[in-house]
């Protein structure tokens, strides 16, 4: 027989073992996003395999996605699932508008959502994140609203109480921040106050009217692409 040849089965089998034990590590949070993993003599030991398997499993997640290798330092949690490591290689070579366009679909359902399944609790955080706006506008701190737009927006996530919708905006967060910082700059250039359509979602939620919710949503998104078709 000819061409590439066959893997054993057994090592293969041992690898996707240790792939497996890998990522569920990431994904339960005990190698949270951001940190470094054990060293592979740590690995070797912990797994009870050998070290070219453990450097296949890091190789074959580093390719995925969700790990990543760091000459001199190590290797690194990058993404806590498959699909939020395979989203991030594409948003990364995506037009933040595109992006931006399916975010605003992902986002009127989570504000729908959080009208109907937000807690008192979720409730005082987002009056009290528009409240810290409305602070940072009045201030002219342009980094500090960009940071807590985003934070903002994720309050009203994670009121949906859906995992997966998190899940996906979570990963698209780029493309949001990208317009939140042109449509800052664009509104200071132009001498006005940084845009408060944030008070129309938050009363919406408030009030657990789901529709009014999602048309706070869309007025919300249509301005940040609106600002970002203008941008040089």
């Amino acid at each position: 027989m000819s061409g590439v040849p066959l893997e054993n089965p057994r090592r293969a089998s041992v690898i996707g073992d240790v792939i497996t034990q890998l990522e569920a590590m990431v994904v339960s949070g005990e190698w949270p996003v951001g940190t470094r993993i054990p060293p592979e003599p740590e690995l070797v030991t912990a797994l009870g395999v050998g070290r070219n398997s453990i450097r296949e499993a890091v190789r074959a997640l580093a390719h995925s996605g969700m790990l990543e290798v760091r000459q001199g330092t190590g290797t690194w949690v990058r993404a806590d699932s498959g699909l939020g490591a395979a989203l991030e290689r594409y948003v990364r070579r995506a037009d933040a508008r595109h992006v931006l366009e399916v975010r605003r679909g992902l986002e009127r359902e989570a504000a729908r959502l959080a009208a109907t399944h937000r807690t008192a609790e979720e409730l005082a955080g987002l009056v009290a994140a528009l409240g810290r706006q409305h602070d940072l506008a009045g201030a002219g701190d342009r980094d500090g609203f960009v940071r807590g737009d985003l934070e903002f927006h994720r309050l009203v996530v994670a009121a949906a109480h859906n995992p997966v919708l998190g899940e996906l905006l979570d990963h698209l967060g780029g493309a949001l921040a990208t317009a939140i910082e042109v449509t800052v700059d664009a509104q200071q250039a132009a001498g006005v106050a940084a845009f408060t359509v944030h008070t129309d979602l938050v009363e919406a939620i408030s009030a657990r009217d789901a529709d009014a919710a999602g048309a706070a949503s869309d007025a919300l998104l249509d301005e940040l692409l609106a600002v970002l078709d203008g941008a040089p």
